[in-house]
């Protein structure tokens, strides 16, 4: 038992949760996403950039200093660099010069260029957020969680990928858990989240897990009160930029399903949802819907689904659904999902007793 900073970094907003387990006591906050953060800085910055870091997600930091190329020199290390693509000859086709380690940290000390540095974990960030909501900067354990398309070999897709991914670590073991790492094992592939659990080794912590966010977010959403004593579910997580849906059985991933949120309507929703219960789902054609694709190990049967819930901050757009689709705030906090998905997955792995999140 103990206290737990649990992280939801997402394209929009990072979710924060603290947990004391030896009180029951949680502490919450919702606020802009890393990359948002760090976009508005090289926004605000006039004149050549240096960038050192690590990957983290892209989007918005990605476009900024694609931007800024058209004004003003941008020299990147590799490793930061890999935030806007893992080619660095794509990314040198944006007039960004690809620089190594040494070369940057040179740069860093010239009075010409700002320094910006890329990464998902901003530890003085956190710490002024954490102290702000009036809890100690100090835990017994960090869990992390991201999306991760993992670095794709040449020729392989990287939404293929990622999907290879996950469901080679489900064939050991079909629990959304099962995608939970202990900083030091992440698996090599799993880039952005080896960043992340690197730089969580500067935070006051004995532990460090990192997590995918969209298989956190269903365990989370599982552990919805709507979903107590429910033992075939249909859950979604219609996040910011991607929705997975899975179908479980007993807590267990029956399988399945991620796209980009931008593709995603109600119409297409409820046929994805009964085509994955019944088995009828296929990785092939999820991708060639510009998916991310589908995951299918037992068929748990439409008819005998007992609750589908959905959360994510873009969960609206269920509402025009024909599916009788309910609306899980775990913790009471639709925001929170990710987080509880990894309390939850941490308790676990650890061996807590368990926790009513209700």
């Amino acid at each position: 038992m103990g206290r737990y900073l649990l992280l939801d970094i997402g394209a929009g907003t990072l979710d924060m949760l603290c947990y004391d387990t030896d009180h029951d006591l949680h502490y919450k906050a919702v606020v802009r996403s890393p990359v948002r953060v760090l976009a508005d800085e090289v926004r605000q910055t006039r004149g050549n950039l240096v960038v050192t870091g690590c990957e983290m997600g892209g989007g918005p930091v990605s476009q900024a200093l694609i931007d800024r190329v058209k004004t003003a020199d941008v020299h990147m290390s590799e490793p930061a660099a890999a935030t806007i693509h893992h080619d660095m000859q794509r990314v040198a086709s944006h007039g960004i010069r690809v620089v190594d380690a040494a070369e940057a940290e040179a740069l860093t000390h010239d009075p010409r260029f700002h320094h910006i540095r890329t990464g998902d974990l901003q530890p003085d960030r956190l710490q002024r957020l954490v102290r702000g909501i009036g809890v100690p900067f100090a835990f017994d354990a960090v869990a992390i969680c991201a999306q991760d398309h993992g670095a794709a070999p040449p020729g392989v897709s990287h939404l293929d990928f990622r999907h290879r991914m996950f469901t080679a670590a489900l064939a050991q073991h079909p629990a959304p858990e099962t995608l939970l790492y202990r900083g030091d094992q992440v698996p090599a592939q799993m880039n952005r989240l080896s960043a992340i659990a690197k730089d969580a080794t500067a935070l006051p912590t004995d532990r460090v897990y990192v997590m995918d966010s969209g298989m956190a977010a269903i365990l989370g959403a599982s552990m919805d009160v709507l979903a107590v004593n429910r033992n075939r579910l249909l859950v979604l997580d219609i996040a910011t930029s991607h929705t997975v849906g899975a179908a479980l059985e007993g807590g267990m991933l029956g399988g399945f399903f991620e796209y980009h949120t931008a593709d995603i309507t109600a119409s297409r929703l409820d046929r994805l949802l009964m085509d994955l219960a019944d088995g009828a789902l296929s990785h092939r054609r999820v991708l060639d819907e510009g998916g991310h694709g589908a995951y299918s190990r037992r068929t748990i049967g439409f008819d005998a689904v007992e609750r589908i819930l959905a959360t994510g901050p873009r969960r609206r757009l269920a509402l025009e659904s024909t599916l009788p689709i309910a609306f899980g705030a775990p913790w009471g906090d639709n925001m929170m999902t990710g987080t509880v998905g990894l309390m939850e997955a941490v308790r676990r792995r650890e061996g807590l007793p368990p926790i009513n999140y209700l």
